[in-house]
């Protein structure tokens, strides 16, 4: 680490925060769309509209089989040509594959 110039640590801090900020991103617009959805007097989860998508099969209703679920180096890989080790997609039992769950909020009021 003798040889660094300035221009490479400066390269390596700015990939850091590019870094930091695509993991914060997420959690960053639902901070502000929750707050969004209270200032306009809506559920602060759902807008609602009463229901969620499923978190464990994401809003599409199966899951994808097999022993582990790699699902997205699976998906980076055939994009690069590659086949998969994709398993079968068996029905999600969450949310009995319709891909979407009640609020757990606003769905019990009256």
């Amino acid at each position: 680490m003798e040889n660094i110039t300035a221009s490479e640590l400066a390269g390596f801090g700015v990939g850091t925060l590019l870094l930091c900020a695509t993991i914060a991103a997420p959690k960053v617009d639902a901070f502000i769309s929750a707050s969004q959805r209270s200032s306009l007097g809506m559920c602060k989860r759902c807008g609602d509209l009463r229901m969620i998508p499923c978190t464990r099969c994401k809003g599409v209703g199966s899951v994808k089989g097999g022993l582990f679920n790699f699902g997205f180096v699976d998906d980076i890989f055939q994009q690069f040509g590659g086949s998969g080790m994709k398993g079968k997609s068996i029905s999600c039992t969450q949310c009995q594959a319709r891909g979407h769950m009640p609020c757990p909020i606003c769905s019990n009021l009256p």
